[in-house]
């Protein structure tokens, strides 16, 4: 079953670091198709790839999958971040049917223009402060590592995967505060270049809020959330949580096969 959107907006993947949901990724993009798909930023890890080669054959497996939705005609555009930032010397290539750039303007069906951008930009510490910013990561690359061995300890109890990286972000005081920060940043950028809102990414914090007017939409992350940002056919734009409906997907799968004659047809219910 395939699951169709006008556009899909995706960050934070983070190809080359042992801790990203690579597994949810492939399946997402396996089993959703779109007229328009936006790389917004931090797709490859390279800050991690540079201290230990780590390139599992399941990244080479989305990487081609991304190329062959070009290849049918899919509109792919990248935007890169800090993490996948050597890609910023390459702006306005186009390659294999990707089009690399700084930011991007993206019209919705209704009308509306969103400015598409990673946002690191208006990171204070990623802008000044390279070294405290790779600090930061070897920190965040910690914590992730807790959380692996947590949720494997969770399956084997019969749990589901749940964020226990993404949980204390949320209970930290000054993380809250970055966060606050980083959105009137991006909020103010918008509304001076004339947009209806923001699509960005960076701060591995999905949400779609309204802020006087302008629309503030975070598409997340591949490490700890396995969330999207789509944009229906009439411009609504919506948050896919993966991990969750990738479930929904699965229990349709079974019912419809449950529904089917012994030849495999599908039988309507009354």
């Amino acid at each position: 079953m395939t699951l169709k959107y006008k556009s899909l907006f995706l960050s934070d993947t983070h190809l080359g670091l042992r801790a990203a949901r690579t597994e949810y990724l492939l399946d997402f993009l396996k089993h959703n198709e779109c007229d328009s798909l936006y790389l917004v930023g931090d797709i490859f890890d390279v800050w991690k790839m540079k201290s230990g080669w780590h390139w599992p054959a399941i990244n080479n497996e989305i990487v081609r999958l991304v190329l062959d939705k070009a290849r049918r005609g899919t509109r792919v555009i990248y935007v890169p971040g800090n993490h996948d930032e050597l890609f910023r010397d390459y702006l306005s290539f186009h390659f294999s049917g990707v089009d690399v750039r700084q930011e991007a303007v993206h019209e919705t069906a209704d009308g509306k223009r969103f400015l598409v951008i990673h946002g690191d930009e208006f990171d204070c510490v990623v802008m000044n402060n390279k070294w405290l910013a790779h600090l930061g990561s070897g920190a965040y690359d910690l914590l992730l590592w807790l959380n692996r061995w947590f949720n494997v300890a969770r399956r084997r109890l019969g749990f589901r995967y749940w964020s226990l990286s993404a949980y204390l972000k949320k209970q930290v005081k000054e993380a809250v505060k970055y966060v606050g920060n980083f959105e009137t940043a991006v909020i103010h950028a918008a509304r001076e270049r004339g947009m209806d809102g923001v699509i960005c990414g960076h701060i591995h914090h999905a949400v779609i809020s309204d802020f006087d007017g302008i629309t503030y939409a975070n598409c997340g992350d591949w490490v700890e959330s396995c969330t999207a940002l789509a944009e229906e056919a009439d411009g609504t734009l919506r948050l896919i949580h993966w991990v969750d409906e990738s479930l929904q997907l699965l229990d349709r799968k079974e019912e419809q096969y449950a529904d089917s004659d012994s030849n495999g047809r599908v039988v309507p219910t009354s």
